[in-house]
Order: structure tokens, then sequence, then C-alpha cells
């Protein structure tokens, strides 16, 4: 006998083992009721009899019909639906994850779930090879080193093939159906889901999480030490369960599976814009960049002024400093996104309308380049002229919200320690880059 003959007989011998030590427990049970003996252990000789290899396939045989072998089931869909499931052998290498792209697509099996252990028996493999593997290419020599007789053999052929019989396609009103136009009419197409592509996705996905490789790996990581193979992760994953608590009556698959099929995240990627010079913008402190990462700041600074009312304490001063720090920062974090040097000379633009002393600060590369532009630069006058826009600007806000500043105020932004620190540190940092 073959290894898959072997096989079948062990397949066979591990159900009849498995019925026998049940009705053994039960047995124990059935004596203490007062059954006799003698008609238990009948019954036990009957369950031998039942699960003999030749009797089992045969029972087996006539059962196939009752499943059938796809890729492609329909209750994934809904529970009871009654349309057909498919098994397709289309190969394709187009670019796209889909069934056909699987070299060897899992079966799954759909139908009476009291004749899953038909499916078992017809899809597990032993030395690369499987019973339903030759019945796909009319390979009947497992079988025949089985069977009595050539009768025997026949009906054995007939009635697991019948798992493989494609039968006539038909719809249900509870599968998903899409009418779609061909010509003068229309073709039916039901979208059927892939059993067979979730079974191989979760097979990876289990892979990588959990052999023992996976763990070799991630207790490399956490000690913080190399590893020779990488370290696979699936991040942002979600997990669909089909068949509640009897997930075997979706699918064979499903059920070993626990009814639950990974799912990869799909959502679109999130779109960032490509950074720009501010080109078409009179000042940097207009409607902009600065002003959008700068709006909760001074939301908060307003609310803080408004609740005060009159209130000057020490408590209220430090709270407003520290908002307008917070603005100044942000403020020296746009302008340093400005500061590019790649982006040298893109003040001399057409479409750049910045006021000259705001080009002198947010294009300082172009001084390397321009000699006219590098003494202005030089000159360290323009550095008054932002802080006084920039005091400017924020009074223009509070005032905005009825807030009563003046002069004071103003001259209160514009001499702050942090802003003047601020900007000597970026002209410090830009005149190192321009050396070396």
């Amino acid at each position: 006998m073959n290894g898959l003959s072997i096989f079948i007989e062990s397949f066979v011998s591990g159900r009849r083992q498995t019925k026998l030590d049940a009705f053994d427990k039960e047995k124990v049970k059935r004596l203490a009721a007062g059954e006799q003996e003698a008609e238990l252990l009948n019954e036990r000789r009957e369950l031998e009899l039942r699960y003999e290899t030749r009797a089992w396939l045969t029972d087996a045989a006539s059962r196939a019909g009752q499943i059938s072998l796809v890729t492609h089931a329909a209750k994934y869909t809904h529970g009871d639906v009654k349309s057909s499931s498919i098994f397709t052998k289309t190969t394709a290498s187009e670019g796209y994850l889909s069934t056909a792209t699987l070299t060897k697509p899992a079966a799954d099996a759909v139908g009476n779930a009291a004749a899953l252990d038909v499916a078992k028996l017809l899809q597990t493999e032993t030395d690369g090879d499987s019973l339903l593997a030759c019945l796909q290419r009319n390979d009947h020599s497992a079988l025949a080193a089985l069977a009595e007789s050539d009768e025997q053999l026949t009906t054995w052929v007939e009635g697991f093939s019948r798992a493989l019989t494609t039968k006539q396609p038909t719809s249900h009103k509870l599968a998903k159906q899409v009418y779609f136009p061909v010509g003068e009419g229309y073709h039916l197409l039901n979208p059927l889901f892939s059993s067979s592509l979730a079974q191989e996705m979760h097979q990876r996905i289990v892979d990588h999480r959990f052999s023992d490789e996976s763990k070799a790996a991630w207790k490399a990581r956490r000690e913080k030490r190399g590893y020779p193979q990488p370290l696979v992760i699936f991040p942002n994953t979600a997990i669909m369960n089909f068949g509640g608590t009897k997930p075997q009556n979706i699918s064979s698959l499903n059920s070993s599976r626990g009814g639950r099929v990974w799912l990869l995240p799909s959502s679109a990627p999130q779109w960032e814009s490509l950074p720009k010079p501010p080109l078409g913008y009179k000042s940097m402190f207009a409607r902009g960049p600065f002003e959008y990462a700068t709006h909760g700041t001074r939301r908060r600074l307003i609310s803080l002024l408004v609740d005060s009312g009159n209130e000057n304490n020490l408590r209220i001063r430090r709270a407003r400093e520290r908002y307008v720090d917070e603005i100044i920062d942000t403020l020296f974090n746009v302008a340093a996104e400005i500061q590019r040097q790649d982006w040298a000379g893109w003040t001399t633009h057409e479409k750049c309308e910045l006021k000259p002393h705001q080009q002198l600060w947010l294009d300082p590369w172009r001084a390397k380049t321009d000699k006219a532009f590098f003494n202005e630069r030089d000159k360290d006058q323009w550095q008054a002229a932002v802080a006084e826009d920039f005091a400017k600007w924020l009074n223009s806000h509070l005032r905005q919200a009825e807030l009563s500043v003046g002069q004071t105020e103003r001259r209160e932004w514009q001499t702050a320690p942090l802003f003047s620190r601020r900007l000597r540190e970026m002209e410090k940092a830009i005149k190192g880059y321009s050396h070396e």
C-alpha cells in the first residue's frame, strides 16, 4: 500500500477509536442504570463493524454528495443562502491579489455539517498528496489498494467524486446579486467570498505571528538584539466573524479558523500636501499656515484674558506669558520649514508678494548668491520689523475678541525675550550651516 492508503486506514481507525472510547464511557452509566451487558456488547460490535475501513468508506462515499468542495462559498454572504458555491482552477499573474494568484488554493467544504468528516478525508495531505488531488487527476490507486473488488472501487470513486461535481449554478434571494448590462440584456453576477484566499491569508498571518521563528524574532527585538530573519508585522488588522457559535454551518475551513477572518487595512492613504514656499502671501501673518497652527493657542490666550477681566496677578501673568511663548515657538517652527536651503531664492519669483523685511527673514539662503540681498540682510534692521509685524498681528486678534490692548501690549509682544532669543538662535544656526 502507498502512503495515502495507509493514511486512509489510519484516519478511519482514529474515528473508530474515538467512537469506541465514547461508547465505553457511556456503557458504564448504562450498566449502572440496569441495561444488559450482552446487549451493550452487541452494540459495541455493531459500532466496530460500522467503522471497519471498507464499511466506513462505503458509507462516506454515499454521503459525499451532501457536500461540495469549493474555493468560493456562498454562505459567507448569508448563513441561510441557497445559491451555488464554486470551485475555480483559474490561475493568473496580473499584479492583483486574488484567488487566481494562489499556486495551490485550499479547497473548502460546504453543505451538510454532518458530512464534514468526508471532506476532511478528501482534503488532508500526506506526503504532499491527498485523496482529493488523486480524484482530480483520475488516480484511484490509493482506494484500489483497499477495495475488495472492482465494483466496490467504482462505488467509492463515483461517490467521492460527487463532492467535486459542479452543479447547475443557481442564485437565491439572500445572495448578493448584480445585474451587469451586456448588449441588449443583462448578466446576473453573484459576488462570492473566496474562502481559499481567506485561508491562505489566515495561514500566513498565523505563521508570521505565532511560529517559533517569529517568537524568536520578537524576543530579539525586546532584548534589542539583531536577528537574521525580518520581523513581519500586520498593523491595524480587524476580525470579521462568520457563523456565530456554529462556524461549521458556513464551511469546513471557516470552522477550522474558529469563524474568524482577518481583514487588512484598506483605507485610503492620508493626504499630505507637498511643502511649498508661501507664494502669493503678502505677509507671513496673513491667513495661512501660521494662522492655522496657532488657532488653538490664541483661543486659550483670549479665554484667559477675557475670564480674568481686570485682574492681573502672578498666576495670570505667567499663564499669559506661557501662551505667548507657545505662539512664538510655533511661529519659528513654521518659519524654519520655509527657510530651506533647497528653496534658496524663492523670493525672486514673480508671485512672491511678501514685504521686503519678511523676504530677508524667510529666504536666508538667497544671500549666498545675491550680493544686494546679503547687504540688506546683514544690516539686521529687518529683525525689528518682523517683531513689530508679530506684535501688530497678535494685537489685532485680541482686539477682535473686544479686549482692550494698545501700544503697551504691542511693545510687550515686540520685545518678548523668547522672540529675540529665537531670532538669534535661528540666525546663528543658518550662518553655521552656510560656513560648512
